[in-house]
């Protein structure tokens, strides 16, 4: 299993980082991708990943909740860290209209931008996105286009629209990451539903812990804290509604993965992209 989202850098890891990703392995975690929300995360997701032996990767980028306070060279600043080895994907970059934290203007020209450094490094997109689809798939068309989305590789992560957004996402080829929230009992309803309609070729699972714990995970001494090794439960969830086993889920979602994101195998996982590469708080869920 690849959980390819992961805010392991959280606060609310602060205490056990170490024991969560010695649970994730014994859960059967092959490889985790740690979300890079903003420069000081990313960096600090660099080191992480650099640990011996960590299965670990991650992502480089500034969340549209932090598109205001994006430090006027920033991009010479991702541009760099998306360079280090351990940095699979430029994200979690996108559009946020349903908190708006930063002004939707703001976010837009942000997430523009991070779309065509992603493009001139040919690296994948890990996006976030909540009631802006319209929006998003504009900056697809205009800064990607329909072969540059499907030719760089494009994740919308912790999908949870609907069945228009899902369809013009699948249409120019963007894979669909699926989080905690279908096992929701009342809010995951709808996402339940739209799951039969994602080729399980663009299917990718993930926990977004610490957020969006598993309704249907046992409960243990974390309370509502999310956590990797919890991630058998999302894949649970979605084999019910696939009519397939969950082995099988988590064989075609880890393929995946490694094909979208480039991953190489090693003795400890998916967790080492080498080979020649291409030129804080506890919020609601990110």
């Amino acid at each position: 299993m690849i959980d390819i989202g992961v805010n392991l850098l959280h606060p609310q890891f602060d205490p056990d980082r170490q024991a969560v990703i010695e649970r994730s392995r014994l859960a059967g975690i092959t490889c985790m991708i740690v979300t890079g929300t903003d420069l000081e995360v990313s960096r600090a997701a660099v080191d992480l990943c650099r640990q011996p032996g960590a299965a670990l990767v991650c992502t480089a980028g500034i969340h549209p909740h932090d598109a205001r306070s994006a430090p006027s060279g920033w991009r010479e600043d991702l541009r760099a860290l998306a360079r280090e080895a351990p940095v699979v994907a430029i994200g979690e970059t996108g559009l946020d209209f349903n908190r708006n934290f930063s002004p939707p203007h703001i976010q837009e020209k942000l997430f523009r931008d991070q779309l065509a450094l992603a493009a001139e490094l040919n690296l994948p997109v890990f996006v976030h996105e909540r009631d802006a689809s319209d929006a998003v798939l504009q900056a697809f068309n205009d800064v990607l286009g329909h072969r540059g989305c499907a030719s760089l590789g494009i994740v919308v992560h912790c999908f949870t629209g609907d069945l228009s957004a899902l369809d013009a996402y699948l249409e120019l080829g963007c894979h669909i990451g699926i989080t905690g929230w279908v096992c929701d009992r009342r809010r995951g309803a709808g996402l339940r539903a739209l799951v039969p309609r994602i080729p399980l070729d663009r299917l990718l699972v993930e926990t977004d812990a610490p957020f969006l714990r598993p309704h249907n995970a046992p409960a243990d001494n974390h309370g509502r804290r999310n956590e990797p090794a919890l991630l058998p439960w999302v894949i649970a969830t979605l084999a019910e509604h696939l009519e397939l086993p969950p082995g099988q889920i988590a064989q075609e979602t880890a393929a995946n993965a490694q094909r979208l994101f480039r991953l190489s195998p090693s003795p400890s996982g998916f967790s080492d992209p080498t080979g020649p590469q291409p030129a804080s708080r506890a919020d609601p869920p990110r």
